[in-house]
């Protein structure tokens, strides 16, 4: 009414009191305004319902004269609304499924983020052992299992990931996606082997090729499919050639006296976590930077230990998930930040460091937006190559912005001098630490280049040479 009376914008507003509810509705499964009380006690509900049946997040929103108003006390227990395939559509696509598993000469598994989602990871496991096939994950759904269990080939990010993982993917000739969420990371794959793809899961029509079966949920297929593959004499399949991984890293003199790269940080990084035994207790969060493709092809890593903004393309993500996932966990939170990103939620460091969380931010200093250039053009990180101006970054003192946050502050730009830090950081648990890792700004990651490669053709070693 005042509103309407007065013509008043309130602070915090455009006019549109519906607009906060509008830009989440389209992140959140429900979104709803509480703007009285009669009837909040049935949009809380429901939106609470919503929540735990597709397990994601809801927005709700109390208008501030509503929010202090009585309302009825609940009743009962909310529950989820159980997917309940419908029986016919669930055969037909059993037995479509089970004929092409059957003729597969070269099958494979691919794992979405859904499986973690809807606690789906024991029966999942029971799926791989009995079948015998092989399996990779999408970069958002890394780790699901633990990449001990079954037979993993790797994460699966397109031309990002092992180049024996990449063959073996885009040579499949049956692909089992379960619970996946498929982002343009995947286009190559959607538009090459559409028709040998097994699609199931609980956001969208299940698929076989271009036959679609509707009312197929994710649960009921997991189990009635491990049932068939139990009762076949085909499984469990033992005669599929594997794609061979390249060794674990190993810490050696040699690396420990390289100036970092992308490599070699990665190298030493990943291989003092398994020297040390550590991939149980750290949980590695990555954002959208080079090191997100970088961590497709780490493997040995523990279920549910990895978290990447592998979907949205949030600058800055990490380090505000570092405060997040160490609230949920006693496990360490390890961040590796591009330094772009990172300058966009550097202030997350006040809140981490407040609560000394146990946690480490590393970031990868290279003064440039890396994805970025190597889209616009790769021959900016060839010899005596120019990046174009809005890809460059301003110089931050990250020693100084440590201290000014009253963080444990590193920089690193040797081999050794990252080991000497990751033994001092590991044994300080309750100090939270800022980790600079100074890299050369033409160091294109190994993973970006294949990535760029995979969707634009374009390489570094196409580019000429100039003179700098």
């Amino acid at each position: 009414e005042t509103i309407s009376d007065t013509g008043v914008l309130f602070h915090h507003s455009t006019g549109d009191l519906l607009a906060d509810s509008k830009v989440f509705a389209n992140v959140t499964v429900a979104a709803e305004v509480l703007s009285n009380a009669s009837d909040a006690v049935k949009q809380i509900d429901k939106a609470l319902t919503l929540a735990i049946t597709f397990r994601r997040p809801v927005y709700l929103e109390a208008w501030q004269d509503v929010w202090g108003f009585p309302c009825a006390q609940p009743e009962g227990e909310l529950k989820a609304t159980p997917f309940t395939s419908d029986t016919a559509a669930l055969k037909a696509m059993l037995h479509d499924s089970l004929n092409l598993l059957n003729k597969a000469r070269q099958p494979l598994v691919l794992l979405g983020v859904e499986i973690n989602r809807f606690g789906l990871q024991k029966a999942m496991l029971e799926l791989l052992n009995a079948s015998g096939l092989p399996y990779s994950t999408t970069s958002l759904a890394k780790t699901v299992l633990g990449e001990d269990q079954g037979v993993f080939i790797g994460t699966y990010a397109d031309g990002a990931s092992f180049p024996a993982t990449v063959d073996y993917v885009e040579k499949a000739d049956c692909i089992l996606a379960l619970g996946v969420i498929f982002t343009d990371d995947y286009l190559t794959m959607l538009t090459q082997q559409f028709d040998q793809m097994i699609v199931v899961n609980n956001d969208e029509t299940s698929r076989l090729g271009h036959a679609y079966y509707h009312q197929v949920y994710l649960t009921d297929f997991i189990l009635q499919l491990t049932e068939e593959i139990k009762k076949s004499a085909l499984f469990p399949r033992q005669n599929i050639v594997l794609p061979l991984l390249p060794p674990q890293p190993q810490i050696t003199p040699a690396l420990l006296q390289q100036q970092l790269s992308y490599q070699n940080f990665f190298d030493l990084f990943y291989g003092y976590l398994l020297k040390q035994q550590l991939q149980d207790k750290i949980n590695l969060i990555l954002g959208e930077s080079s090191s997100l493709y970088m961590s497709a092809r780490l493997y040995g890593l523990a279920q549910n230990s990895f978290i990447a903004d592998a979907a949205w393309g949030s600058l800055g993500h990490e380090t505000g998930c570092v405060a997040g996932i160490a609230y949920a966990s006693d496990k360490r939170a390890i961040a590796i930040a591009g330094d772009g990103g990172f300058m966009m939620m550097c202030q997350c460091l006040s809140t981490i460091s407040r609560h000394q969380l146990n946690s480490v931010v590393f970031v990868i200093s290279n003064k440039v937006y890396a994805i970025e250039q190597s889209f616009v053009d790769i021959c900016a990180f060839a010899k005596g190559g120019q990046f174009a101006p809005f890809d460059l970054l301003p110089t931050l003192d990250y020693l100084s912005l440590a201290k000014a946050f009253a963080v444990e502050g590193y920089r690193v730009q040797s081999g050794d001098e990252l080991l000497q830090a990751l033994e001092q950081i590991m044994t300080q648990k309750d100090k939270p630490a800022l980790v600079e890792v100074v890299s050369p700004s033409q160091d294109l990651a190994p993973a970006m280049a294949g990535l760029v490669k995979s969707i634009t053709g374009n390489t570094v070693e196409q580019c000429p040479i100039t003179q700098e």
